[in-house]
């Protein structure tokens, strides 16, 4: 059986994708040079909670996913972040392919609450292999990628931010049940509002002086020189 090994050696934002889609740089190894004449590749991505360190802020914003600090011991468990597949093409010894992975930018998938979370520092990932490979350099045979073919990449949390600001400049996502999308569309019909950030304005301001202010986890986050908007959607923007 031939021998392959992987390891990620870079991540980028992708500035020309139709929606927020990261690209992970893969290197991949083939013991004794040996010929690969094309690889059907699935890899797995996870995030690692418990293996970085958390601010107090961001401690706080991640009690919605893992609950008090107190309890972390037993609550820091592996989010799932992806599952793509790739054709990689034939090769010899070695190459290197990018992994097109798509995200989202919904706050109620864990690993987006997550990376929504983090202000700075990088993102513990693992990323798990399987597939099916062809090889042979006289012959022609069909082998497994083991189950435990495996690396871990630290990823900076900067690159996300720049992905989601690409698409989403200054801006997050609500999603809401149909009943309460259509109550929003009558009250900013009834109150002859202009946008989304003024009907959100004004819901916040009849609630009281204590919730105006407020910037929570998973609304939105203050841009020094921008604006703050919150974005309701119901599949697409209304």
């Amino acid at each position: 059986m031939t021998e392959l090994d992987f390891s990620c050696v870079g991540v980028r934002a992708d500035g020309y994708a139709a929606g927020p889609t990261l690209v992970f740089r893969l290197r991949i190894t083939a013991a004794e040079r040996s010929r690969v004449h094309a690889l059907a590749l699935r890899v797995q991505l996870r995030i690692e909670p418990a293996r970085r360190r958390y601010g107090t802020v961001e401690g706080a914003r991640l009690g919605v996913l893992f609950g008090e600090r107190s309890r972390w011991g037993g609550t820091l468990h592996p989010i799932e972040f992806a599952q793509v597949a790739s054709n990689v093409p034939g090769f010899t010894a070695e190459t290197e392919v990018d992994l097109a992975v798509p995200c989202t930018y919904d706050m109620d998938i864990a690993s987006s609450r997550y990376f929504h979370a983090l202000d700075e520092g990088e993102v513990p990932l693992l990323m798990l292999f399987s597939g099916t490979a062809f090889t042979g350099a006289g012959g022609f045979r069909v082998e497994p990628v083991p189950w435990h073919k495996e690396t871990a990449y630290r990823m900076p949390v900067t690159v996300w931010r720049e992905m989601v600001e690409q698409h989403f400049p200054g801006c997050g996502w609500l999603r809401l049940p149909r009943e309460e999308m259509d109550a929003l569309l009558a009250y900013r019909a009834r109150h002859a509002l202009p946008s989304w950030e003024a009907t959100m304005r004004a819901l916040l301001a009849s609630a009281g002086p204590d919730t105006a202010p407020v910037r929570a986890f998973g609304v939105r986050r203050d841009r020094p020189g921008g604006s703050d908007r919150t974005r309701l959607t119901e599949g697409t923007e209304r």
